[in-house]
């Protein structure tokens, strides 16, 4: 076991910490993950942003057979009420609210949003089917619930918001 006096003398550490880079099973690859590392969060975010913008295209504005009332159709089928509003709101978080995490304007808050959207999706909607994607399960939303957690954590790294000097 090393001591402090050790790690002051530039002792090798038999552990790797999160202080310490990592060592790379290919050497040659640490140039290109140092380049590309202050964009994995901010392509994290954008993918995500632009993930949900299809969605709320198909529920506003008809695309791809998309319908706001049968959308709030299925939502009075969960005993999600007022299903019109509850349609509308979803709707536009994921039109609006999904162009704004893409861009990183109101980051947080937008995540935010998108978390208590999926928890419900997840735990209200999905849950009693099963986990599977495949057959409409929780996998996708809970994964989503996840991915949007971490960008509230996160925020904005390369973003509108950090543009502007200001982070909620």
């Amino acid at each position: 076991m090393l001591t402090a006096a050790d790690r002051q003398k530039g002792e090798d550490m038999p552990d790797q910490s999160i202080d310490q880079p990592p060592r790379y099973l290919v050497p040659a690859l640490g140039g290109i993950y140092a380049v590309l590392s202050p964009c994995s969060s901010p392509l994290v975010r954008v993918a995500t942003g632009l993930f949900f913008v299809p969605h709320g295209m198909q529920k506003l504005f008809g695309f791809w057979g998309g319908d706001l009332t049968r959308t709030a159709e299925g939502f009075a089928k969960q005993g999600l009420e007022p299903a019109m509003f509850w349609a509308t709101y979803i709707g536009n978080l994921e039109f609006f609210g999904g162009i704004l995490l893409a861009i990183g304007l109101l980051t947080r808050p937008v995540a935010a949003l998108f978390c208590g959207f999926m928890a419900v999706a997840a735990f209200h909607v999905h849950l009693k089917v099963g986990w599977f994607w495949t057959g409409r399960g929780m996998e996708i939303p809970l994964y989503l619930l996840l991915i949007c957690l971490a960008i509230l954590i996160r925020g904005g790294a390369l973003s509108v918001d950090r543009t502007l000097g200001r982070e909620i």
